[in-house]
């Protein structure tokens, strides 16, 4: 039996970004409330009943939140320009590594009613 298990977080950050319909506020420094999530695929082993310790996915994603929260994503070193699309992706390969059985990672701003999910 599979399942997939995940974990939400959220971080504040500001940003620019150049782009060609609303252009002119996105150029300037403004700031979103991001909601991220991480999800991990898997079976539940034999021994604890669990895909994996959702304390240690916690431990993996605060760690990586303290790179984002209150930060200019402009100088996040690795990520590129702040779209949905690169968030995922630096998110993704900032927890690959660390979190065996990753299978998507979804950002989004519920704000404006946006989102992103990446399914490799």
């Amino acid at each position: 039996m599979m399942y997939e298990i995940s974990q939400r977080f959220f971080f504040d950050a500001a940003h620019t970004l150049r782009r060609e319909i609303e252009a002119e506020g996105s150029k300037r420094v403004h700031g979103h409330t991001y909601y991220a999530e991480v999800f991990v695929r898997g079976e539940p082993a034999a021994e604890n009943g669990m895909v994996m310790d959702l304390g240690y996915i916690r431990r993996e994603v605060n760690a990586l939140r303290e790179q984002l929260d209150h930060h200019f994503l402009d100088e996040v070193q690795g990520l590129g320009p702040a779209t949905l699309e690169n968030l995922c992706t630096y998110i993704w390969k900032a927890l690959k590594p660390k979190i065996p059985g990753l299978s998507a990672v979804m950002v989004e701003r519920h704000a404006i009613g946006d989102k992103c999910v990446y399914r490799p």
